[in-house]
């Protein structure tokens, strides 16, 4: 039974790593997003791609956080007998993390049919509601990634201490972790981009480790 829940988070940390993969490649592939553009023309753009930016959102913020918890928990069951107490708090915080990213999503889904709504009759009024929409979003979501990074923190340090997965994988989360971390200084958002490419990696390699581990058949 533990084997089959263990390639249940291996296929969910596959489908995570998935979510981000087809995120990224329609932000930068698809929508073409103006830079350093005004408050109005940001919104223009919001809504000449409402349906492309908002199932995009879903995807990476509301479907990747629900297969989230399932790894999560995965990987609760799989290191609780290791170190009990780290990880009853690493799987609180990373639950906690998804139900953020999730609140994140809907917040963005929600303000963006709204500010639409309110565009045509009042186009500045929509566009300022906009941007409060978006840090918001931000700060729930993506802005700092301190949730994330302690939550693959304590697993890999976990996995690292009892030799249950791969050092390398478990040596590289550390790096992901500090990264996101780190990122709780406004200054070094640098180390947000890291934390979200890196992250990929990661869910990857978990994955097809956690699908090959025989010990646990």
């Amino acid at each position: 039974m533990l084997g089959n829940y263990q390639k249940i988070g291996g296929l969910a940390a596959l489908a995570e790593a998935l979510c981000y993969i087809i995120g990224f490649a329609i932000f930068v592939f698809l929508l073409d997003i103006p830079g350093n553009s005004r408050p109005v023309e940001n919104l223009e753009f919001l809504i000449d791609n409402r349906i492309l930016i908002i199932s995009t959102m879903s995807i990476i913020y509301i479907f990747a956080a629900l297969i989230l918890t399932v790894l999560v928990l995965a990987l609760h069951d799989r290191l609780k007998t290791e170190s009990p107490i780290m990880m009853q708090v690493a799987t609180a915080i990373g639950l906690i993390w998804a139900g953020v990213v999730i609140a994140s999503g809907m917040i963005f889904n929600v303000g963006a049919e709204s500010v639409i709504s309110i565009y045509a009759s009042d186009p500045e009024r929509a566009a300022t509601l906009w941007l409060a929409v978006g840090i918001v979003q931000n700060g729930l979501g993506g802005g700092i990634e301190l949730l994330g990074g302690v939550w693959i923190l304590i697993i890999s340090w976990t996995g690292l201490k009892s030799g249950i997965y791969p050092k390398f994988l478990n040596y590289f989360g550390i790096i992901i972790g500090c990264a996101g971390v780190l990122s709780v200084a406004p200054a070094w958002g640098v180390f947000v981009e890291i934390f979200g490419l890196s992250q990929i990696i990661w869910f990857i390699w978990l994955g097809m480790v956690m699908l090959r581990d025989e010990t646990v058949a």
